[in-house]
């Protein structure tokens, strides 16, 4: 693989320089994602009450929020809101006046308030918004019963990252602040609730013998992105000391099998990382309509139907929920980190060509993150400025990749995995419990690696960090394990016609699942293979039989662009079946470049975009060019 040759930064130093303070700095006095400003004030804790209305499809809330003032004479806040119908605030139970501004492309509606008095700095003041959010909440998906496993109940999943818990709680909703909370939650009696925190018990609600409240607290401070609720017949069973895996019946079996190695895997990250501090590890299994993989909620992984490997999210517990990216813009310190842990990780428990391998394969990601986006793209940047840029337009492999090959860089340049992995372990305990940004991580490599820091000088930052592409440096991974997929792939790209009896089963049978993954992620690669070529891999391989999401996926795209025909309806029913953007949003944009199916994408993608998510439907729609104010009136 070529990689890209990045554009080299011709100004000088001075410049260079004062640019990666703008930009790291990213004025860290405000976050461009948020109307709250988290240098006037910081909430503490939040008390939440929220009653979930199935028929509805709203949340009725009361949100106590404690802030601090970090001003004298402290007397406006602004909160995060997005299409939330405010009924009334107090501040230490006295009304509060308050207003909601004109409404942004993204960021929702600020929520301006009034207190009754002036509070000096340090002092804490309670407010308190009653308020029900909209049957469009980004934040909230609503499941009608035909939409679940069971078919009898209906079901309420969240998802906040990165900036829709304003659409679900009015709150300052930045990951730069961080704190505790406290949830009563009412839910119809047929129903279970879980959050992102300890269950803390459960009662027939007062108002209502038909419902229940569940009390959840969550003692250890975190951001609001990492809020998150889920609400239907759910069943759990233990898996662990501490971990029980929570699904629909119908899936709870298979899942306490599948998710079985989590405890090992915990005891694994918390020899690299240090101690796991959030007390419980539960895993929710999701509806397959779920936009992302996993989201790391503390006590609470969420993940769907195709993850079967849950490392990352459990690398998260560490970097993300305690060391958390200050602003969007810095999410490469959340997920670069996890996929570092996540790998070291996979080098314990499998062994360090495992590692190597993964790498080649995120290398890979990477690559057509950058192809995808196109290598001038500043979306590319490790760290992108995010003015007037929703960080889910901004989503992609780049922070996890680019991320991951920046530390792996480093841990060469500094004396190999233990020594780096040293450094990755100091610089969470250092900054637990905190948000950081990319200067300051800088700032503490160099102080923790004092002794070298002429290596470190040597380090071309700029292009790392603020120029879009590719990366400066290409590591060169151990191929060991990508040989044989090389190979394969090779064979098939120089096959003639006649060459295509020389193909057997045992091609693919004597490789591992993640080296088919790879075999055909090396095809995507190049040019389309011949129809007949592909239509000879189906018949030997039989790769339409492999129900692994992550094959199915690359093997489906494979098919499309190779024109052939009979894969597009095998194609739209997997982009549909699930919701995973990582594989709808590719699928659909694949079956839409083969011009005669394109009206076939369009069709299919209408039917069903009333079950997606809004998040993917909304996006998936950018990709087909659908009409979004159509789109929006889903």
């Amino acid at each position: 693989m070529r990689a890209q040759r990045v554009p080299v930064d011709y100004r000088p130093r001075s410049a260079r320089l004062s640019s990666l303070s703008a930009v790291t700095g990213l004025n860290v006095m405000s976050d461009p994602c948020s109307f709250s400003s988290f240098t006037r004030c910081v909430t503490k804790h939040l008390n939440l009450h929220l009653h979930l209305d199935f028929d509805r499809h709203v949340i009725r809330g009361r949100v106590a929020l404690t802030v601090e003032a970090l001003e004298d004479r402290f007397s406006t806040l602004t909160l995060d809101s997005s299409d939330l119908s405010v009924v009334s605030v107090t501040a230490n139970g006295q009304p509060a006046r308050f207003s909601l501004g004109p409404k942004h492309s993204f960021k929702g509606t600020p929520l301006e308030i009034t207190l009754p008095f002036d509070l000096s700095r340090g002092q804490h003041v309670i407010v308190e918004v009653t308020y029900e959010t909209s049957p469009s909440a980004t934040a909230l998906q609503w499941l009608t019963p035909e939409q679940t496993a069971g078919k009898k109940h209906p079901y309420l999943f969240s998802q906040c990252q990165a900036h829709h818990c304003r659409s679900m709680i009015p709150c300052q909703d930045t990951p730069s602040i961080k704190h505790t909370y406290y949830a009563q939650v009412s839910v119809p009696k047929d129903l279970v609730a879980v959050m992102s925190a300890v269950r803390d018990g459960q009662e027939v609600d007062p108002q209502d013998s038909g419902r229940i409240i569940y009390r959840f607290r969550q003692t250890v401070p975190m951001p609001s992105y990492l809020i998150a609720i889920v609400a239907g017949a759910l069943e759990s069973r233990e898996i662990g000391p501490r971990t029980r895996v929570w699904s629909e019946k119908e899936f709870v079996d298979k899942a306490a099998f599948e998710f079985s190695e989590t405890e090992a895997m915990l005891k694994t990250a918390e020899e690299l990382a240090g101690p796991y501090v959030w007390g419980q590890y539960d895993v929710l299994v999701l509806p397959p309509s779920f936009p992302y993989g996993g989201m790391e909620n503390p006590c609470l992984t969420f993940a769907t139907p195709t993850v079967l490997v849950i490392a990352h999210e459990i690398s998260h517990s560490w970097t993300g929920n305690l060391v958390t990216n200050k602003t969007w813009e810095h999410f490469w310190l959340n997920e670069g980190h996890t996929v570092y842990l996540e790998r070291m990780i996979g080098r314990c428990l499998e062994s360090e060509q495992f590692r190597q391998f993964k790498a080649i394969g995120g290398w890979k990601d990477l690559q057509d993150s950058v192809n995808t986006f196109g290598a001038n793209n500043p979306l590319t940047n490790l760290v992108p400025s995010l003015q007037d840029v929703s960080p889910d337009d901004a989503f992609s492999s780049v922070p996890y990749e680019k991320g991951f090959a920046l530390l792996y860089y480093l841990e060469e340049q500094l004396g190999g995995p233990e020594v780096f992995m040293g450094f990755v372990k100091s610089y969470i305990q250092r900054f637990a419990y905190s948000s950081v940004t990319t200067e300051e991580w800088k700032n503490y490599l160099f102080a923790y690696f004092k002794d070298k820091v002429d290596i470190l000088n040597k380090v071309d930052w700029n292009a790392w960090m603020f120029t879009p592409g590719m990366p400066p440096v290409k590591p060169q991974y151990d191929t060991t394990m990508a040989d044989a997929c090389n190979a394969l792939s090779q064979k098939w790209l120089q096959a003639k016609d006649q060459d295509l009896n020389s193909f057997k089963r045992s091609d693919v049978k004597t490789l591992s699942s993640h080296q088919v993954i790879e075999f055909l992620s090396l095809l995507l690669q190049e040019d389309p293979l011949p129809l007949t070529h592909v239509k000879k891999m189906q018949e030997i391989y039989d790769l339409n039989a492999y129900m692994n999401a992550e094959i199915r996926f690359r093997w489906l795209r494979l098919c499309v662009r190779s024109r052939w025909e009979e894969a597009v309806p095998l194609a739209l029913k997997m982009a549909t079946d699930q919701g995973r953007m990582k594989f709808t949003r590719p699928l659909f944009r694949e079956v839409f470049n083969f011009e005669k199916f394109r009206d076939e994408a369009l069709r299919v993608f209408l039917a069903h975009r009333a079950g997606m998510h809004p998040v993917t439907s909304g996006l998936v729609s950018k990709d087909l060019k659908v009409d979004v104010s159509n789109a929006a009136s889903q």
